[in-house]
């Protein structure tokens, strides 16, 4: 045999024998189709031969995530299920406020949002998405910077994208952080955007003017350009702050004042305590000069208040020392921060609100800080400071009323508020401090109870005059609960824990913080009731998180 037959290709008898192939070879006479050149080891999710698949769209490279799977076919899927209530349609008011409409589609999972609003300031080219997200996050940035709660900014940031018809939009707020995602479909690459909050200031001035521009940009019968929002916004970042430095300083001095009278003081001590939150004052804002941080300014004003009080104390002088220090503490109590913090609690940010709440534990240590200190010394030098006191405040309503009224008014200068704002919440203080008498005094309720009834009020008149004027609520209702703060307990808590009474220094600390906890629930309460009354979509309802059973 040559070597060229050798190269020849072996009988069938030849590749069916046993002696040379292996157990797992074709048996003889089993005829094996032919496969075209389909290799022979293939995958099982391989599309059976002879099933007709759908081609991907044009233009649509194979294996996206967004193409039609291949082995789908429209024509064999399972029919659309329609309830037989059929599917509501959701339509939002439009003489409603873009507050409301907002926060309604935000509380909406997306599927269930409305179909965009018709918009009014697109540009011919289309929307530049870049700067419209710009725009967004520096006015959230204003919005959270001066206090306004994650909710609001989230609704006021979603609201200025649908006007420049972004609409596939997703606000994020935190504490310190905001961000906003837009995909323009399903098949496009979303665009995100962030931007930090690195100092926050109290000017609720410059949070309505924030509120204006973004009622402007939402109202369809106004058309406010890009470039003309932008420079708006560079003017409420200029403008200056609507009282001078010594006004302010008048102004904390005044509701210390104010407030001394609220506890049993007189004149006497309305001058002492006006004295201390001036020095406090000004203390700290040398303390801010320098640098340092907020939790050591606290610190800092809340002594000479307390230093006076003792003062008094070791000079036998008649005056109740009580009431100068508890009046000087008035002026530091984070009562905005406090509100802010329970009302993202209660509305869904827990992040924020921990963050919130934490920023008010610090202040609130730095203020005991503070007290203890000259307390503590005060005592060892033989000051005698009866913590009794607290149960002899002499009931005088009306000097009360208008006691509660100029502390309100103070509060709001002191917040830099809108002079036009001013008396509304002066009022609204005085209504506040009235119902809290009338249901403690008269009543004899429980001074918890009283404060979350006079709390909710002034939540819910804070609501109507916002909306009224088409701003936020913030101005109406931050200044009315200044009277309603837990100053003296907060005092008294302290005194006793400096004369080594802990267990009743903790019980005082706690009564104050069910009073705090009671004010800002109120608020907040007082501010969804409002809001269940108000027609916002065409169904009446307003859906919310369904958790029951704490999963």
């Amino acid at each position: 045999m040559t070597e060229a037959d050798d190269r020849k290709p072996r009988s069938d008898e030849a590749r069916y024998d046993p002696e040379i192939t292996s157990e797992f070879a074709i048996p003889k006479g089993l005829d094996v189709p032919k496969t075209g050149g389909e290799p022979e080891t293939t995958s099982e999710f391989q599309v059976p031969q002879g099933l007709l698949t759908p081609q991907p769209p044009a233009g649509e490279p194979e294996g996206s995530a967004f193409s039609t799977p291949r082995t789908y076919d429209p024509q064999g899927g399972l029919a659309a299920f329609t309830p037989a209530t059929g599917v509501p349609l959701v339509s939002l008011v439009k003489d409603a406020p873009w507050q409301d409409r907002m926060r309604t589609m935000l509380r909406m999972s997306v599927a269930d949002r409305p179909a965009p609003e018709p918009v009014q300031h697109e540009e011919e080219s289309g929307p530049a998405v870049p700067r419209v997200l710009d725009l967004t996050l520096r006015i959230g940035e204003l919005l959270l910077a001066g206090g306004e709660g994650a909710e609001d900014v989230e609704a006021a940031m979603f609201a200025v994208c649908r006007s420049y018809g972004l609409d596939r939009c997703e606000p994020n707020v935190t504490f310190t952080l905001l961000s906003i995602s837009h995909q323009p479909s399903l098949v496009d690459d979303p665009v995100t955007a962030s931007r930090t909050v690195r100092r926050r200031g109290t000017d609720y001035t410059r949070l309505a003017a924030v509120f204006r521009l973004v009622d402007d940009l939402t109202d369809p019968e106004t058309h406010v350009s890009l470039e003309e929002a932008y420079r708006r916004l560079a003017e409420i970042r200029r403008n200056r702050h609507p009282y001078p430095g010594w006004a302010l300083t008048l102004a904390s001095g005044l509701l210390a004042g104010a407030a001394s009278i609220l506890v049993g003081g007189d004149l006497i001590v309305f001058v002492a305590a006006a004295v201390g939150a001036m020095l406090g004052d000004r203390l700290a804002w040398l303390c801010a000069g320098r640098g340092l941080p907020e939790f050591y300014q606290f610190t800092v004003a809340a002594m000479p208040p307390a230093a006076i009080g003792v003062a008094f104390a070791l000079a036998h002088v008649d005056v109740k020392a009580s009431a100068v220090i508890t009046g000087g503490l008035f002026a530091l109590l984070p009562g905005r921060a406090l509100v802010a913090g329970v009302q993202d609690g209660l509305t869904g940010f827990y992040i924020t609100a921990s963050a919130r709440l934490l920023e008010v534990l610090y202040f609130f240590v730095g203020i005991v800080a503070g007290v203890l200190l000259v307390l503590y010394f005060g005592v060892k030098v033989g000051g005698k400071l009866n913590p009794e006191a607290a149960l002899h405040i002499t009931q005088r309503p009306l000097i009360q009323i208008a006691a509660s009224m100029l502390l309100s008014l103070t509060f709001a200068v002191l917040l830099q508020q809108e002079r036009s704002t001013v008396l509304w919440v002066t009022l609204n203080g005085g209504v506040a401090w009235s119902v809290y008498g009338a249901m403690r005094d008269v009543a004899d309720l429980s001074p918890v109870a009283s404060t979350a009834v006079a709390a909710g009020l002034v939540g819910l008149f804070g609501q109507l005059l916002s909306r009224y004027r088409f701003a936020s609520a913030l101005p109406y209702t931050t200044a009315a609960i200044g009277p309603l703060l837990p100053g003296s307990a907060t005092y008294f808590g302290l005194l006793n824990m400096a004369q080594n009474n802990v267990d009743k220094g903790l019980v005082s600390l706690a009564n104050a913080a069910s009073l705090a906890m009671a004010i800002a629930i109120g608020v907040n309460l007082g501010s969804e009731i409002f809001r269940l009354f108000l027609r916002v979509g065409s169904p009446g309802k307003r859906r919310a998180a369904k958790r029951t059973r704490g999963f």
